[in-house]
């Protein structure tokens, strides 16, 4: 198996799982990596995911030697290869990326994927890409000028040059750096927190903010405004105002 999948209580674990390769992403990973997402999304019992890699690495990337032909292969075709977060396949329950070591390439744009980053302190990242002739296909290209300020996304993709953890916290890219024995603890803290609020309102907010991003604001404005109005008529709105008055933890329903 190249994805471990397991599930304690709300939370989701997605372990990238070719240790000996340093979690390098070939088509079987890519596959198994497609139903545990889906396994994630389609299970209402489940609220948040945390996305890791087993041993010294996240995942140093597309594994090169086994995916090149294929891509070859899919040239010109609109859609190719299993559904994943990187394309394809939208989940709007939050996803954490545990980043355990090095995330180049594909590792990076699969943690880019994801709405919150924790790293350990010996994480790097890089798009190293350009010194092979490539580009960042999975969706790199396009969410790293969302992540960083435009020079920084520039610097990553043209010189292909890694950047050490502290450097990404200091751009924006992960949200906390941690000693490397801490990581899942502390992106099992971020999950719990989450757990805390309404599911609902937390997969509502989080589609508002991704689609917002490709409109005008006002179309933006107005997307917001109707989710709101939309939540206001939910159990989980009542029950939320209803406990913060009654000074109570709320008992939210999972979605």
């Amino acid at each position: 198996m190249h994805i471990k999948y397991h599930t304690e209580g709300k939370i989701a674990f997605i372990t990238l799982n070719r240790e000996e390769a340093l979690n390098a992403i070939d088509q079987s990973m890519l596959e198994e990596l497609s139903r545990a997402l889906l396994s994630f999304k389609q299970d209402n019992n489940l609220v948040v995911g945390i996305i890791t890699g087993a041993g010294k690495a996240f995942s140093v990337g597309a594994d090169i030697g086994a995916l090149l032909p294929q891509m070859q292969n899919e040239i010109g075709l609109q859609h190719s290869g299993p559904p994943t977060i990187m394309r394809g396949l939208s989940v709007w329950k939050p996803l954490i990326a545990a980043i355990n070591g090095a995330a180049l390439g594909g590792g990076l744009e699969l943690a880019l994927a994801c709405d919150i980053r924790i790293a350990s302190e010996n994480a790097i990242f890089a798009f190293p890409e350009v010194t092979l002739g490539l580009i960042p296909g999975w969706g790199g290209t396009q969410r790293i000028a969302r992540a960083v300020p435009l020079a920084i996304a520039s610097e990553l993709l043209l010189l292909g040059r890694p950047i050490n953890a502290s450097r990404a916290m200091q751009t924006g890219l992960v949200n906390k750096v941690v000693p490397a024995a801490g990581l899942m603890d502390a992106a099992v803290s971020y999950a719990r927190n989450i757990c805390n609020n309404a599911p609902l309102a937390v997969n509502t907010a989080k589609q508002c903010l991704l689609r917002g991003l490709g409109m005008p604001l006002e179309n933006g404005l107005e997307l917001e405004k109707s989710c709101n109005d939309y939540l206001v008529s939910t159990q989980d709105f009542t029950e939320g105002t209803r406990a913060h008055l009654e000074k109570r933890k709320p008992a939210f329903r999972a979605v």
